[in-house]
């Protein structure tokens, strides 16, 4: 190509982020009430994966027991079955396994492209289930923003494979899905709106402009960024259509909004404000969809309150070593008790003739399998599928599958067919998982 484009020519004056959800074209209005309980779905990473050893339960179908490490889901134990044998086959393992827990991606394998992700599942359901709620889907992680390739601080990935940032601190998710903008405020954002919508159409007019004068390959990424900017148009329709729609009323007494997650003593609290705020946002039907990543691979910190004097990725590369393992049990231990917790809140809220836990599907685990040398796998991972019972989720069994054969997409299939959200086939899968409805 001749003349050579300065790239300004249609960012100009975009001071309008395009790293967002990807969002259907429809302006919302207030959810109408239903006598139906509304499905949800949730999904909750360990990074670093797990201590492989103590968490497979030794019997498989109804009659499993609880491994050591699974022994805190107590009386949780009827709600959740444990899957093992899943993996993402076409994924490479490493230090990516957030990026690619829930999309399936070969990472490196499209053309021109070093790192290349895919839609994650939770944003599938969200394009569709997204329409009915305030919030389309919510992303918190223990660190917030969206990490590096590779080192993903989120695990929600839009239609255009871009990371959509997470939240880590309770305060401010609070005041996101909870508190009312006062009236200034909202004649403020209003204004906003407007500003941002004439942006995007400048950005538009300019990129269709420019379209005729460049090459093949150019006109591929163009076409990438128009898609990233209609996302951000359609992102401003909804939420001005919600302006003066007034938020869920909720009493933060009990809540500890300002419990942060890396402070000696004080884990537990953010981990269990976190799964509150998670609770209280599908209670409220502020969003259906959500993703919490409790902490970035090769990282994950230190558990000071269980005597631990390695890091948590530390300990994921044991190389065999009892100590190390026990170490890395001890963490498996308590985050289970953790999430048996979020699944006690569920299961003590009730919705109609049904608690919320039995309207809401729940995937815990890691995206890597530390195995038994503490290598990093895509293969076998360790992972609970819980809640769902009214959706027709069958739960309560160990269901083990063949290793390497049966792809954890076809769990998303049917996870997103429990959504009514249509998908024949999701990333490598090869229809719905066996055994579970």
């Amino acid at each position: 190509m001749g003349n050579k484009l300065n790239r300004r020519t249609f960012l100009r004056g975009c001071g309008v982020t395009v790293a967002l959800p990807f969002l259907d074209s429809m302006v919302p209005t207030a959810p109408a009430a239903s006598k139906e309980a509304p499905a949800r779905m949730g999904f909750v990473y360990l990074p670093n994966g797990v201590n492989i050893m103590k968490w497979t339960p030794a019997e498989i179908g109804k009659t499993w027991k609880p491994s050591p490490s699974l022994a805190g889901l107590g009386g949780m134990k009827k709600h959740v079955s444990v899957l093992t044998g899943l993996g993402h086959p076409t994924s490479k393992g490493g230090h990516s396994g957030a990026d690619t827990w829930l999309t399936g991606a070969d990472l490196e394998g499209t053309a021109g492209y070093d790192y290349r992700n895919a839609i994650s599942v939770d944003q599938y359901a969200a394009e569709v289930v997204g329409l009915k709620t305030r919030i389309p889907s919510l992303e918190l992680s223990s660190i917030g923003g969206t990490g590096s390739p590779g080192h993903s601080h989120t695990l929600a990935f839009n239609r255009n494979a871009v990371p959509i940032a997470t939240e880590s601190n309770p305060r401010q998710v609070f005041q996101r899905l909870f508190l009312n903008d006062s009236g200034d405020t909202r004649r403020k954002k209003a204004l906003r709106f407007m500003e941002e919508k004439s942006i995007l159409d400048a950005v538009l007019q300019s990129a269709k402009d420019l379209d005729g004068r460049l090459g093949k390959a150019d006109k591929r990424k163009l076409d990438e960024y128009l898609n990233s900017v209609r996302e951000v148009e359609r992102r401003v329709k909804r939420a001005e259509s919600w302006i003066d729609i007034p938020k869920a009323k909720i009493d933060v007494k009990g809540l500890k909004l300002d419990a942060r997650p890396n402070e000696r003593g004080n884990r537990t609290d953010w981990i269990r404000v976190m799964y509150d705020l998670m609770f209280l946002a599908f209670q409220t039907d502020t969003t259906r969809v959500a993703t919490f990543q409790i902490g970035r691979e090769a990282a994950g910190g230190y558990y000071n309150e269980l005597g631990l004097s390695a890091n948590h990725h530390e300990l994921s590369h044991h190389g065999g070593d009892a100590d190390m393992l026990e170490g890395l049990h001890k963490i498996d231990a308590f985050q289970i008790k953790q999430f048996a917790y979020f699944l006690e809140r569920l299961s003590n809220a009730r919705e109609g003739d049904r608690s919320l836990l039995d309207s809401t599907m729940l995937m815990y685990g890691s995206g890597m399998n530390s195995g038994k040398g503490g290598g990093h796998s895509p293969k076998n991972l360790p992972l609970l599928f819980a809640g769902g019972k009214g959706l027709g989720i069958k739960q309560g069994k160990h269901h083990k599958f063949e290793g390497g054969k049966t792809p954890l997409a076809n769990l998303f299939v049917t996870m997103l067919d429990r959504m009514k959200v249509k998908c024949e086939r999701f990333a490598d899968s090869t229809g719905e998982l066996s055994g579970m409805v």
